[in-house]
């Protein structure tokens, strides 16, 4: 049994008795609080006391497909009692991982490209950023070491993805990590202009989410994405797209280079590749960067994971496609975006929120700068209050609420996440500001 004093000292501090450490939480807030997930089904999940949400946030943005697809357990099943698990590193290889890379080289947006695995976006992000260094190392041109990066920026938590952040906080308390990073406004083309003139010579790439996610999503300016790949083949300068989030049916295409016409020479994927259903992520990679790192003198690219290539996760993914290719789930999305575009729209005029962005099924409800003022933790309080009605969203940022439902959802189910949302943005707001308060908007 247990002495007194342990249990008043456990009682004092939650880590005595708390054992889960969760990503991107307080845990002096979060410990003995969790909201334990239980099952899904289709646009839906369910917590341990048996109640239902509609999950309007995918997850991490990633669910493309709805959760409890038989098919994708099916898959991993198979593949596993053949083969679970084996490396892929110098000659060894999987079908699964052979097919899946042959299927995204034909579904890229750019011709005779090349796929590296891992295990999720933020490797993808570090991948890509170390193949840029290698590829300029390749070139003759080691002092290249300078990659472009947004405000706003959300690149995943490893080293370089940290550094390259344009989300304040991300960066905030990890001391140096990887060099060479610049920082430019969202979108001012005239800046990157700025940057690669003043560093003539030593800027190796341009990394850019299509559109930003996590700051609270931010489509492109119109002529925005053209204009930056000019200036990047004008100065000789990799475009590397940040796909992470809207690759693979998001904003009813495979990629969302493909709606904003942009060239890339790397594509950074993850999140919807497998639905979520097991950890993958991938760099798809043009012909101008293999032709320089798949040589004799290039020799090894001396990088990978243990999991790169991972035969299960490859058979899930492949699985996860032949999903939304059968379900025809990019023409759904572009179906539902105006519908998404008219019920989150329908907000914009709420006293407390100051703007509402939309693209494919994606959409950001940022609140208003007064409202923020008068409580920095209103973006939460609507989150709470819609999952008390039985919504899941998410706050970015502490100013926006993530809105990213499978690409299945319902007509009727993007009018009740609004109807939600509207109802939590009420409460929030008698709360925050009482019923009297005036507000401009």
């Amino acid at each position: 049994m247990r002495s007194l004093k342990k249990l008043s000292a456990e009682a004092q501090d939650p880590s005595a008795t708390q054992h889960l450490w969760h990503p991107f939480a307080d845990m002096s807030r979060v410990a003995g609080d969790e909201l334990i997930v239980d099952r899904g089904e289709g646009v839906w999940v369910f917590d341990t006391e048996g109640r239902r949400y509609l999950d309007a946030s995918a997850g991490l943005w990633y669910c493309n497909v709805g959760h409890g697809r038989e098919a994708l357990a099916e898959a991993a099943m198979s593949q596993m009692k053949r083969l679970a698990a084996y490396q892929t590193f110098d000659r060894f290889a999987n079908r699964p991982a052979l097919d899946l890379a042959e299927r995204l080289a034909r579904l890229a947006p750019m011709n005779n490209a090349a796929v590296f695995f891992t295990n999720g976006g933020s490797d993808a992000i570090d991948t890509g950023a170390k193949i840029t260094r290698r590829y300029w190392s390749q070139r003759g041109e080691p002092q290249r070491d300078i990659i472009v990066s947004r405000e706003g920026a959300y690149h995943g938590v490893n080293g370089y993805g940290t550094s390259l952040s344009g989300i304040a906080p991300n960066r905030a308390g990890w001391g140096s990590l990887a060099g060479g990073a610049e920082q430019i406004p969202r979108d001012d083309v005239d800046a990157l202009e700025r940057v690669l003139d003043g560093n003539s010579g030593r800027v190796a790439a341009v990394i850019g989410e299509p559109i930003q996610g996590a700051a609270g999503v931010y489509p492109p300016s119109r002529g925005y994405w053209g204009a930056v790949q000019a200036l990047c083949r004008d100065h000789g300068v990799l475009v590397i797209v940040d796909e992470v989030v809207t690759g693979f049916g998001r904003v009813g295409s495979w990629f969302a280079a493909e709606r904003y016409e942009i060239d890339a020479d790397l594509i950074l994927v993850a999140k919807g590749l497998s639905s979520g259903y097991l950890p993958i992520g991938a760099v798809i990679a043009a012909p101008r960067v293999t032709q320089v790192l798949w040589t004799p003198q290039a020799g090894a690219f001396r990088h990978g994971y243990t999991y790169s290539g991972h035969p299960t996760a490859c058979a899930v993914a492949l699985a996860n496609l032949d999903i939304i290719e059968g379900e025809g789930l990019l023409g759904r999305v572009r179906e539902l975006e105006p519908i998404l575009a008219r019920e989150l729209g329908a907000l914009a005029g709420h006293r407390i929120v100051r703007e509402v962005r939309t693209a494919g099924l994606l959409g950001g409800v940022e609140l208003s700068g007064e409202a923020i003022t008068a409580d920095p933790g209103v973006v939460e309080r609507v989150v709470a209050g819609a999952r008390e009605r039985g919504v899941l969203v998410r706050g970015l940022v502490g100013r926006a609420i993530q809105v990213s439902p499978p690409l299945i959802v319902e007509p009727a189910q993007l009018a009740q996440i609004a109807t939600t949302l509207r109802a939590a943005l009420d409460e929030a707001a008698e709360s925050v500001l009482g019923t009297t308060t005036p507000l401009a908007v």
